[in-house]
């Protein structure tokens, strides 16, 4: 693991237009935001490098600065369950500050990453003077329920095909032209989708061979929408 750098190793103006950049602190002054910068951590992650597992006592929350984040918890069987892959611009771990059993999940470098941390102690002592910080870290930690919400619809569907198509729509509708752009690997999206890359693999091939999508290294493209709507219907009705 290359060892954590303080910020004296850094641009302070590059530290300051990166917190900026995060939903977390965007909004606050010049002032505030160099008072965070002076205390931040950076920490250069290896692929397949992990950041912290499970149980492990918080040193604080994180923002990713470049690369991307594996969030997973991982079940008494040894599967693997994505919770979500945070990437450039996005905070995670806030709620670990406040909780006295640790970190609730694992967090992985899925390509060579680099994230600050922001030290449990003096964010909390900023907190306690800047109210106002305290519900910016709510306001993000709500989101992250709504991922966790949304996660848990989608693997209530039981068979791998629905959850593949619901997943699918779901992303066409955020895309232009219904290019979906994967955050990692086939293998993230499978362990994503409580399955494994074999399975995923072939249930990718049936909706390609009926010509419903494009499979590329990085991109899925959506060919025919309504389709694959007809199908997730169809296969709602059958799992009722």
């Amino acid at each position: 693991m290359t060892p954590p750098h303080r910020t004296s190793d850094l641009k302070l103006t590059g530290l300051i237009g990166t917190l900026r950049c995060c939903q977390l602190f965007s909004g606050l002054s010049g002032d505030d935001l160099g008072v965070i910068a002076g205390f931040v951590v950076t920490q250069k992650l290896a692929k397949d490098e992990y950041l912290f597992h499970e149980g492990e006592p918080a040193r604080g929350c994180y923002l990713v600065q470049s690369g991307a984040i594996n969030v997973h918890r991982v079940s008494a069987a040894g599967k693997e369950q994505v919770i979500h892959v945070f990437r450039s611009g996005e905070s995670l771990a806030e709620a670990a500050l406040a909780s006295p059993t640790g970190y609730p999940a694992n967090a992985r470098a899925v390509e060579p990453s680099t994230v600050l941390i922001i030290p449990k102690g003096p964010i909390l002592e900023l907190i306690g003077r800047r109210p106002d910080l305290a519900l910016r870290m709510l306001g993000s930690m709500s989101s992250h329920l709504r991922v966790l919400v949304g996660m848990l619809d989608d693997l209530t569907l039981k068979d791998v095909e629905t959850r593949l198509l619901n997943w699918l729509l779901k992303h066409a509708r955020t895309t232009t032209g219904n290019v979906i752009t994967l955050s990692g690997t086939k293998r993230v999206l499978a362990a994503e989708l409580g399955t494994s890359s074999e399975t995923l693999s072939r249930t990718l091939a049936r909706l390609r061979d009926k010509k419903l999508i494009k499979v590329a290294a990085r991109t899925i493209t959506v060919q025919n929408e309504a389709e694959l709507n007809r199908l997730l219907q169809r296969n709602l009705g059958e799992n009722q």
